[in-house]
């Protein structure tokens, strides 16, 4: 196991040492080395399924490109030095973080980083611009970020993560100027080792919680600590056996889609209400000296621009919060599908606490009927994407779902 930064990025031994020899070549080759081997290169793009870690690796290469220990003192990338210790806790000069709060990431904004990146570092040995779900920039922001991609400042690196290398989510130009690396999928027992080593879990709910995660390291933390996400769990998984009782349907769909809605609120409420009362204070709310009862007049576009901003963090909230559950219903149909399928012990189950469950349904559709299933949660997840309602989309995956479950039975 990796020490330092990378101690963070779970399973991914391939990739640590990769990004290790291009931060150990960038203190020794001129910059922009070109994309071979073991060099450096300006631009990377990282790619990995949801919860593989590709912010966190983009992060923890950005702290090894930084580290001020020399090689005998575990740099790069030591972790104990101010350089790494302030890459990792957001906190560097020289290291900017693109976080997209809403549904997209701006053209506005990508200007105003690619400008403030390509100055010269102040404190560091790179300005370092991480670009996190860059398969969320709009058209516009894909092509700001690219000219300078084509021509980049001498002591700039950009490091983008994005699913895949698919120009549904990264623009083909983009990545033909990147250098790409893989992460896969965390095992089980990776996720597991660090829920106990990490956070103090038994062996027991360490295993549950890593089995039922996908992979996804923040899920399995998630589900192994937090109740409600565990009953969020049980409640999109319910939704196979009701999308087949119509008087049960369509309030399963309500349920399904009010708490994405709540986890969003109670994920966004705090830190809403805490912008909005900092915002109203800088513009002079609750003075009380002379001239202060027209303070705010003439403020109201920039309280509703903030209150734009903070819907649609609360809207992208919500639907990563559906989409989660419905990956977890077209894994329950995809285990489904591998025990109607496929002999006892070909594939791993998603769902191993499910496996009676599961059984069940197998034993009563067919493979092509699950299969449809699994292609009308899918055909959701890219209804929502395109902005459809979700409780339209959702309704009409479960319209889906329900018949060809009933035609099986």
């Amino acid at each position: 196991m990796m020490s330092g930064v990378f101690a963070r990025l779970v399973g991914q031994q391939t990739v640590e040492a990769e990004l290790l020899a291009a931060a150990r070549a960038a203190r020794h080759d001129s910059a922009h080395s070109g994309m071979t081997a073991g060099g450096m290169s300006h631009a990377w793009l990282i790619t990995g399924p949801p919860g593989s870690g590709r912010s966190i690796a983009a992060v923890c290469f950005a702290a090894a490109l930084q580290c001020i220990a020399d090689d005998s003192d575990g740099g790069p990338g030591c972790g104990r030095c101010r350089a790494c210790t302030t890459t990792m806790a957001g906190t560097h000069a020289d290291v900017r973080r693109v976080v997209p709060e809403g549904l997209s990431i701006g053209v506005d904004e990508m200007r105003a980083i690619v400008q403030t990146a390509s100055r010269r570092p102040g404190t560091g040995r790179w300005q370092i611009v991480v670009v996190e779900d860059a398969d969320r920039l709009t058209e516009g922001a894909a092509n700001a970020l690219l000219k300078v991609v084509e021509e980049p400042p001498p002591s700039t690196v950009f490091l983008l993560c994005a699913p895949s290398v698919d120009p549904e989510d990264i623009a083909i130009t983009l990545r033909s100027r990147c250098r790409h690396v893989a992460l896969v999928t965390p095992p089980p027992e990776a996720i597991a080792q660090v829920l106990i080593e990490a956070d103090g879990l038994d062996r027991e709910t360490a295993d549950w919680a890593a089995a039922v995660s996908g992979g996804h390291v923040g899920r399995a933390r998630r589900l192994a600590t937090d109740p409600e996400a565990r009953q969020r769990r049980q409640r999109a998984l319910s939704l196979a056996r009701e999308a087949a009782t119509p008087s049960r349907a369509f309030t399963a769909v309500d349920e399904l889609v009010a708490a994405a809605e709540s986890e969003a609120r109670d994920l966004t409420l705090e830190r809403a209400e805490i912008e909005t009362e900092e915002l109203r204070t800088a513009l002079g709310a609750g003075g009380t000296g002379k001239g202060t009862a027209g303070t705010l007049r003439g403020t109201a576009g920039v309280i509703k621009d903030l209150e734009r901003r903070q819907k649609s963090r609360q809207t992208r909230a919500s639907r990563d919060a559906l989409d989660r559950a419905l990956i977890d219903l077209a894994t329950y149909f995809r285990d489904a599908l591998v025990a109607a399928a496929a002999p006892a012990g070909v594939a791993r189950p998603n769902h191993p606490d499910m496996t009676d469950a599961v059984a069940a349904m197998a034993s009563h559709a067919s493979p092509d009927r699950l299969l449809r299933c699994i292609e009308a949660v899918l055909e959701c997840r890219d209804a929502l994407a395109a902005n459809v309602k979700p409780r339209f989309a959702v309704g009409a995956m479960v319209a889906t779902v329900g018949q060809a479950l009933r035609d099986g039975l």
